[in-house]
């Protein structure tokens, strides 16, 4: 697969310029791309339980969504026209969507979400809406077209179980072929029509809201905080209101709340263990008869080591970060961990503290061991 993606522009200049700024559309991002799997793989893997599916379909101008898993018969009762497929974390099933998203770290990791897969036949579409984070919408098999706007009219149609916009704009519109693509920032609407039958790759970036970071941190405070003794009033006085709340406890209650402090270590923590925490339905699956440590470390050193497809992985100055957990680890040991959140392999392990991490993660099945291009259980 030749890898363009930014038709000549430079990260630095695309970071610059169009990050978060303005559309940007690029012809031949990915020259002949074919995609990462066909229309029936994609309806299969909809069909798993572990997958997060949506479908939506649309007649006589009224939409309709249906969430997964999803069954064979489903999709033959469907028609030629005005429907579409859509599959989330498709980098947890296929290891080719994995290398897909490695063509975009010139955006961090902290920031990457998912690879979301759709197929639309003819006229399908979900319709004219806007998002919230940064995507980038690459062209698979067949042609889509792309409708733009910067409207600042966010209205949506009323009981419709999409957010569609009310009164949709185009400004500006292209047709994608496959291995185009299209660059939108947060905000921008825009709508894709299928030409013909279809599949958009779309690789999403997490933003999270203001209000969510706030709250998250502060149910990370109520899990590391301690604060000692207790609420107190030896001097307490009568007073003419039983049911008023003095001021000598307000003074009281505030000076004991400003005791709570946090500093840069807390942020970093915090951030790295909630970018880090699966989603709701990611589980991980142990070994079903895992070797010994000493095995593993001969193992290591014969093959390489890779991070599961569902692992979250990200490297602070000091912690490492890994599904939701913090772990500790020394300088040489980081340096090689930092190596495996960014590649997502290791290779030629030998320092103690890595592999004993390592093994950890193995028994948990965070990672899994490759011998001879097979993974080893």
């Amino acid at each position: 697969m030749t890898i363009k993606l930014l038709g000549g522009i430079s990260p630095t200049h695309f970071l610059r310029n169009y990050w978060q700024k303005k559309p940007l559309l690029i012809r031949g991002a990915v020259p002949g791309f074919k995609g990462l799997l066909s229309r029936d793989e994609l309806i299969r893997l909809a069909c798993e339980d572990e997958a997060q599916s949506r479908l939506v379909t649309q007649r006589n101008k009224k939409w309709d969504v249906r969430t997964g898993p999803f069954t064979n018969r489903d999709f033959s009762r469907l028609s030629n026209k005005n429907w579409t497929l859509l599959v989330q974390d498709v980098n947890h099933f296929l290891p080719s969507a994995r290398e897909l998203l490695m063509n975009f770290q010139f955006i961090p990791y902290a920031r990457l979400d998912d690879l979301m897969i759709s197929y639309a036949p003819e006229g399908g579409g979900v319709g004219p809406h806007f998002d919230s984070y940064d995507v980038f919408l690459l062209q698979g098999p067949g042609r889509r077209l792309w409708q733009v706007s910067a409207q600042q009219d966010k209205r949506l149609v009323d009981v419709a179980p999409l957010k569609i916009l009310r009164d949709f704009r185009p400004e500006q519109e292209w047709i994608l072929e496959p291995g185009d693509m299209l660059y939108l920032p947060p905000g921008y609407a825009h709508n894709g029509i299928a030409k013909e039958p279809c599949m958009t790759y779309s690789v999403g970036f997490r933003a999270p809201a203001h209000q969510e970071l706030a709250t998250q941190f502060l149910v990370y405070l109520q899990d590391h905080v301690v604060m000692e003794g207790m609420y107190s009033d030896p001097h307490l006085r009568m007073q003419p209101h039983p049911a008023r709340i003095s001021r000598d406890m307000l003074r009281h209650v505030g000076a004991t709340l400003n005791k709570i402090k946090w500093n840069g270590e807390d942020v970093e923590r915090f951030i790295g263990i909630y970018l880090t925490d699966p989603k709701p339905h990611v589980f991980f699956t142990p070994p079903s008869h895992p070797m010994s440590q000493r095995e593993f470390e001969l193992q290591v050193c014969k093959g390489r080591l890779k991070l599961n497809l569902k692992s979250r992985m990200l490297c602070g100055e000091k912690n490492i970060f890994l599904n939701g957990d913090v772990y500790t680890a020394g300088a040489a040991a980081h340096r090689q961990l930092e190596q495996l959140a960014d590649l997502f392999i290791l290779q030629d392990v030998e320092e103690f503290e890595t592999l004993t991490l390592l093994y950890q993660w193995y028994t948990y099945g965070y990672v899994e061991l490759e011998l001879e291009g097979r993974p080893a259980r």
